[in-house]
């Protein structure tokens, strides 16, 4: 009967009508991407959607979908597109916002392909944080919560992954104007003031840039 079909579709279709405004978050590792995300949820008041968090939860969930995903990630290998967007889809319903930072996805050109057919929606741009291996090294070491592949070669696999996988979506996307990249080898705070800049477009148009006080109120 084609009931999975007509169940995404539907589900696609609910999610075009809130016309959602969607920023992919993309950085290596380490780049402090995370912390930023917390700060414009706080700020500017956006969802923030970890595909990481999602795909563990899922996992943890113990659902026939969550077995699956499991036996791929011990296998190492990527979850296909599909679960993965099912899962955005449906946080991004429930969520009842219609601003969102999709954190870590996509992971590659092919799930940007498919993000972009199954839901109908292009993000408003992609924010990058740009870190050096070598500061995301350290930062991840430094980590006092060390994850369990928080070791040099694994971080070195994970960044190589990162290259190969993430910077051919960047570049599709720089193609486009769509690209907001961050120097985030700053300390925190000095990074968070680039990212504001970014998400208060209106006063940089109106009053041209960085140099005018911040009190001013934006020009819709």
């Amino acid at each position: 009967m084609g009931t999975a079909n007509d169940s995404s579709k539907d589900i696609s279709v609910r999610l075009a009508e809130k016309n959602p405004k969607v920023v992919f978050v993309l950085g290596g590792p380490g780049s402090g991407k995370g912390t930023q995300c917390e700060k414009i949820v706080q700020h500017f008041g956006y969802t923030h959607l970890s595909a990481g968090d999602l795909l563990r939860a899922e996992k943890n969930s113990g659902s026939e979908n969550g077995i699956m995903i499991q036996n791929m990630m011990n296998e190492g290998k990527i979850v296909p597109s599909e679960v993965t967007i099912k899962l955005l889809q449906k946080a991004m319903l429930e969520s009842g916002n219609d601003k969102f930072l999709i954190d870590g996805f996509p992971r590659n050109e092919e799930n940007r392909a498919a993000f972009e057919a199954v839901t109908k929606i292009e993000p408003e741009f992609v924010l990058y944080f740009n870190c050096s291996e070598k500061e995301m090294e350290r930062r991840i070491l430094n980590r006092n919560q060390g994850r369990e592949d928080d070791n040099i070669e694994t971080i070195r696999k994970r960044f190589k992954v990162f290259l190969e996988s993430s910077l051919p979506v960047i570049e599709y996307y720089k193609g486009k104007g769509k690209v907001r990249e961050i120097d985030a080898a700053k300390p925190v705070e000095e990074v968070f003031e680039e990212v504001k800049d970014i998400f208060t477009p209106e006063v940089r148009k109106v009053v041209g840039g960085r140099g005018w006080g911040r009190g001013c109120c934006a020009i819709l």
